[in-house]
């Protein structure tokens, strides 16, 4: 009742909003990089506009954010985690089925990976997946139904361990990994409180660029990069039915993000950038590693949700199973 009251709230907040004012609807670990991303949108927008804009921000995990613009949460634009939270929101008509198409490099304008966030030190001597589930050790990962940065972490496990052994060895390595997993939080940003302020785990599964944060934040920690990840794909979509007089404001908005300023800022903020002059300046600042695409590992999200996270897919038969062997 009280995720209801806070979303007619927002809902009645946004009805009759003027031209000059826009609402992102994002994923969680976003909210550094928009509050910057914003000033700098704002500028560039009364330049070739010569109108001035205010950019509302609402953050959660991605598959909830994306829920709650379903239920009505009045977006002009959503820049969630990946490109299947963007597809439901699209299947109920609320903008085209070809959104992804409207923008370069099918609609996502940086991209980042999953890495391995442990303590100071890495007690637990971790460095590779097959660490994961070792005897004893504890995971921290979102819940893959809620939050997209769990399932990039939960292809990528299930990927590499593909990639070696086939089929049935990534199975069982899911089975394994979602037993090592003591607590689900909703969403990539609660997930790193569990992990870093109450201290439950040994390791978390985050976001790249949201593990640098984190280390600023909770210098106790450290990063550890695995050889073999999955390319984490995040994606903007105009809400064309939502948008209506802030259309031209909202399509900007998003084309903006591929300018040269706003490559160097998702740099600047650990995402790695699309463009090849601010991926060069920030080469130095990425580790290299091998990324999985999401077609070697699932096919296409179509298909990862139906075989992985679909209610009784491979992610709910992991997560009944959670006794460690």
């Amino acid at each position: 009742m009280r995720i209801l009251l806070l979303l007619v709230s927002f809902t009645f907040a946004f009805c009759g909003r003027k031209e000059n004012a826009l609402l992102n609807v994002s994923y969680d670990p976003t909210r550094e990089f928009f509050h910057e991303y914003n000033e700098l949108f704002q500028t560039h927008w009364k330049k070739v506009s010569g109108e001035d804009i205010q950019v509302t921000q609402s953050h959660g995990g991605s598959g909830k954010q994306a829920r709650a613009v379903i239920d009505g949460l009045p977006a002009d634009v959503v820049t969630l985690g990946c490109s299947y939270d963007i597809d439901r929101i699209a299947a109920r008509g609320l903008l085209p089925a070809d959104w992804q198409q409207k923008l370069p490099n099918n609609s996502s304008p940086f991209y980042s990976t999953i890495v391995f966030v442990v303590r100071k030190g890495n007690p637990r001597n971790i460095h590779d997946w097959p660490d994961l589930v070792a005897p004893g050790v504890t995971v921290i990962l979102p819940n893959p139904k809620t939050g997209s940065s769990a399932r990039w972490a939960y292809l990528a496990a299930y990927g590499q361990a593909k990639k070696t052994g086939g089929k049935a060895a990534a199975d069982e390595y899911i089975r394994k990994l979602i037993a090592a997993v003591p607590i689900m939080d909703t969403g990539a940003r609660a997930a790193l409180t569990t992990f870093a302020e109450r201290g439950m785990g040994d390791v978390f599964l985050s976001w790249e660029n949201d593990a640098y944060l984190a280390l600023h934040e909770h210098p106790d920690l450290q990063i550890i990069v695995p050889p073999v990840s999955i390319r984490a794909e995040p994606a903007v979509a105009v809400v064309e039915k939502n948008a209506g007089p802030r259309l031209k404001a909202a399509q900007e908005y998003l084309t903006y993000l591929y300018s040269e300023e706003a490559q160097d800022l998702a740099g600047r903020h650990h995402y790695r950038p699309r463009s090849a002059a601010a991926a060069s300046r920030y080469a130095s600042t990425f580790p290299n590693l091998i990324l999985l695409d999401l077609t070697e590992v699932a096919g296409s999200w179509a298909q990862a949700d139906k075989e992985h996270f679909a209610d009784g897919a491979s992610f709910d038969q992991a997560y009944q199973k959670r006794s460690r062997p």
